[in-house]
C-alpha cells in the first residue's frame, strides 16, 4: 500500500514518520529528495541557476536556500516557477525510490502534497497530521533561528488546515496529545495498512 503522510509545519509530521518507520514501513522523503537536488551539483541546480541567475548558487554549488526562502515568500511567481522545476524531479526520484523497496507500505513524506495537486492520483490513502495554528506557531518558534515573523510567513506559504483535513483519508490530530498515544494511534494505523504488529503500551 502507498500512503500520502503531510501537515503543516510544525504539526508533528516528521514524529509519525519515525513512528511509521518503527513499524516497519518505508519511508520516501521528498524534503531528502529536494535538499539532494538543490545540493552541491545536484540535478536541478543547473535548472535553477538559469531560470533565477548565478545570484542563487552558493560557493559551493549548491542552492542558496535563505536567499531562494525570502524571494519564494514574498513573489508568488518565483515560487512557482521553483517549483516548476523541483517538483517533477523529486515525484520522479520519489516513485524510483519506491519501487526499489519491499516493505508492504511504502509512506510518501510530502510536506506540500495537498499543494501540488500531483500525488492524490498515485496513492492509496492519505495521512494528515493536524494541530491548531498556535499549537504549530508555539512548536515552531522553538526550533533555533525561527522568528514568529518567520513562522507567520511559512504558515502563510502552505494550503489551510481546512484543506489538508479536506484532502485526507485519515486525520491524526496532534494537539495536547501525549507523545505514548501518538505512537499508539500510528502503530495502530500501520497494522491496518499491512505492516506487522509491535507491542503497544
Amino acid at each position: 500500500m502507498r500512503v500520502g503522510l503531510t501537515g503543516g509545519i510544525g504539526s508533528g509530521k516528521s514524529t509519525v514518520a519515525g513512528f511509521l518507520r518503527e513499524a516497519g514501513a518505508a519511508i520516501v522523503d521528498t524534503d531528502g529528495i529536494s535538499r539532494t537536488l538543490t545540493g552541491p551539483s545536484g540535478a536541478a541546480m543547473a535548472a535553477i541557476a538559469e531560470q533565477f541567475g548565478a545570484g542563487f548558487v552558493g560557493p559551493d554549488g549548491a542552492l542558496d536556500r535563505d536567499r531562494m526562502r525570502a524571494l519564494a515568500f514574498s513573489d508568488t511567481g518565483a515560487k512557482r516557477r521553483l517549483e516548476a522545476i523541483l517538483h517533477p524531479l523529486i515525484t520522479a526520484e520519489a516513485l524510483t525510490q519506491a519501487d526499489a523497496v519491499t516493505s508492504r507500505l511504502v509512506v510518501f513524506d510530502v510536506p506540500l502534497l495537498v499543494e501540488s495537486g500531483r500525488w492524490r492520483p498515485r496513492l492509496a490513502r492519505v495521512l494528515v497530521v493536524d494541530c491548531s495554528t498556535e499549537t504549530q506557531i508555539e512548536r515552531v518558534l522553538q526550533r533555533p533561528g525561527w522568528t514568529h515573523e518567520r513562522v507567520l510567513g511559512a504558515l502563510a506559504a502552505q494550503t489551510t488546515r481546512a484543506a489538508r483535513r479536506a484532502a485526507a483519508d485519515v486525520v491524526l490530530l496532534n494537539d495536547g496529545l501525549p507523545l505514548v498515544a501518538l505512537r499508539n494511534e500510528v502503530l495502530g494505523l500501520a497494522e491496518r495498512w499491512g505492516c506487522g504488529t509491535i507491542a503497544r503500551p
